[in-house]
């Protein structure tokens, strides 16, 4: 894209969700949708929110992983701050989450709720902050490296004109073994260039959704080695002008899940390990889902792959796996290809989604 054109592409973004869109009545498709019905304890955690808070909220999916007691989160274009007061109940007292976003008016709705929130969690101090600034900047604002154990961002990489800067900063900003765990908008081919700067398709989190084979090659090349896909779904163009725009291209909403851990491999290598789920996760005693493949029962031995092995060790989960085996003895290929096409038309588990 010409450089000329990353001013006003930020400036159309900070129009369109600080001015044009008063709530989620006002879209246009369901990219700002989620599709995946919440657990009915992060229901009872969203009753919570102050009304505005959820008025001006636009992601894509739950940007809510497991283990989170204690963690210091970062969560990238965190709008009106949903997702952050969300994650600070989750965190406690004695975590932490820090909010960056470009646009000054949802800033303004977040830190006018502060006080709200703070007192319905029962918080003698603050455990949110939030920052003006543009997540392709971060380099800009002080934020020392390896300072967080969890970086979030719900449908907002795919506005970020130079995504590269984004997933570099988050490599950056990460502590060895952390994550990053996004929803976000892809697309089924390259977007053309012709539609890349319209403001409506843009704000719609169209026009800068990334084709999914480009994300996964940028998110190898700058550290984060095994990409897993946790949900998908399609995106509905609802309005009759934008679906003759679009044409043929097709839209999915996706969680993705990144960790920062060293010595992965290529492939999914088969050593004959095991990973057991202790069930002592708070709020997932039964199981919990790393990714389309892998789904751990607790009790349960479940094969895993060599990277699946490394990334379990290396992460915030280790304390609540048991792993059986080591990588002494080859296996083989494991039987599942990290890097296939992972979108179909079948929306991921769960009914009754909910907009905004």
């Amino acid at each position: 894209m010409d450089k000329q054109l990353e001013p006003n592409m930020h400036d159309e973004v900070q129009r369109y969700y600080g001015e044009t869109l008063e709530s989620s009545d006002d879209l246009k498709t369901t990219a700002c949708c989620t599709a995946t019905a919440p657990s009915d304890y992060i229901r009872k955690l969203l009753g919570d929110i102050h009304e505005e808070v959820s008025r001006r909220y636009y992601g894509c999916g739950l940007v809510l992983p497991e283990a989170l007691e204690g963690l210091r989160i970062l969560d990238l274009g965190c709008g009106a701050g949903q997702d952050v007061y969300l994650l600070s109940r989750l965190v406690g007292p004695h975590g932490h989450v820090t909010g960056v976003d470009m646009t000054p008016a949802q800033l303004r709705v977040a830190n006018d709720h502060l006080d709200f929130h703070m007192e319905r969690y029962g918080y003698s101090e603050p455990n949110v902050d939030f920052i003006e600034a543009n997540i392709e900047e971060l380099d800009l604002i002080g934020l020392p490296d390896a300072s967080f154990d969890l970086i979030v961002s719900n449908c907002v990489v795919n506005l970020a004109v130079d995504k590269g800067a984004v997933l570099r900063s988050a490599q950056r900003l990460l502590k060895p073994g952390g994550e990053m765990y996004f929803s976000d908008i892809y697309a089924d081919r390259r977007v053309p260039e012709e539609l890349t700067t319209d403001p409506v398709l843009y704000g719609e989190c169209l026009a800068g959704a990334m084709y999914w084979n480009d994300f996964l090659d940028m998110a190898r090349e700058v550290g984060f080695a095994v990409p897993r896909l946790l949900t998908n779904s399609p995106v509905d163009v609802t309005d009759p002008e934008l679906q003759q725009c679009v044409g043929e291209l097709r839209f999915y909403s996706a969680t993705y899940r990144l960790f920062s851990f060293s010595g992965a491999e290529t492939g999914s290598e088969n050593y004959g390990q095991m990973a057991i789920y202790q069930g002592s996760i708070p709020q997932h005693p039964d199981q919990i889902r790393l990714d389309k493949h892998f789904i751990f029962k607790a009790g349960e031995p479940t094969p895993i792959c060599g990277n699946t092995s490394r990334l379990l060790k290396a992460s915030r989960f280790a304390p609540f796996f048991h792993i059986i085996g080591d990588d002494s003895v080859h296996l083989g290929a494991f039987g599942i290809k990290e890097d296939q096409f992972p979108f179909t038309e079948d929306a991921s588990e769960g009914e009754g989604g909910r907009c905004c």
